[in-house]
């Protein structure tokens, strides 16, 4: 895998919703040596997903046997290239969002705006951009992220993120090995847990780093 000059062995997303301690665990997966994982970036990539999704929707539509020629009004849309739309997405992503060094060897972001329908799609999506790309899905105690900052100003903040929870649980599901689902309530209460997060990512864990993560105050 290349970014320029800079070749990354995999990539790895967070996958949450607002007030779950998420920033905790993206630098918990930062402590380890060659990892970048950036922060938010407002569901950017979505937006990609929605540019290509409107390629193959036309493509469907259309279910032509042949070549469209010049004199369709569709004419080229048939000959959308997914394989290189893939490489490119994989390439703006990875040099402007996020930027990995020479020392990076597993790169990614934690986002928490996954809130959508087609969810397994998004993340299909995900898939074919960056392939091998795995996901960490982090949750928290719903009555606690219910009232916590912005949570606490919405009367129906619990429902929507029991069905924002449910649907990220079943993509977890569908996606097998690809995904590790922790608890911020968990490994609060005992760090070692997060042993388990670091054996699947294939990497040894540090717990002296990991403590002096904890240590740090993150988000706001």
């Amino acid at each position: 895998m290349h970014s320029g000059h800079i070749e990354v062995e995999s990539f790895v997303f967070v996958v949450t919703y607002g007030r779950s301690g998420s920033t905790l665990l993206q630098n918990v997966l930062n402590s380890i040596p060659g990892y970048l994982i950036r922060g938010e970036n407002r569901g950017m990539v979505r937006d990609l997903y929605k540019y290509h999704c409107k390629s193959v929707k036309e493509r469907r539509r259309l279910n032509w046997q042949f070549p469209l020629g010049e004199t369709h009004p569709w004419y080229g849309v048939d000959g959308y290239p997914d394989e290189i739309a893939f490489e490119q997405m994989r390439a703006l992503v990875t040099k402007t969002l996020i930027r990995p060094s020479v020392d990076t060897r597993v790169c990614g972001f934690k986002e928490i705006r996954w809130h959508f329908n087609d969810l397994d799609g998004y993340l299909q999506f995900f898939q074919d951009v960056f392939p091998g790309a795995r996901f960490v899905f982090n949750t928290r105690s719903l009555d606690d992220v219910s009232e916590s900052k912005w949570w606490s100003k919405d009367p129906d903040a619990f429902d929507k993120l029991k069905w924002m929870e449910g649907q990220m649980l079943s993509a977890r599901d569908w996606l097998g090995d690809a995904a590790y689902h922790v608890h911020y309530d968990d490994y609060c209460r005992d760090k070692s847990i997060l042993k388990g997060l670091f054996d699947w990512l294939g990497e040894p864990f540090d717990s002296h780093a990991v403590e002096r993560t904890f240590e740090i105050r993150h988000s706001y």
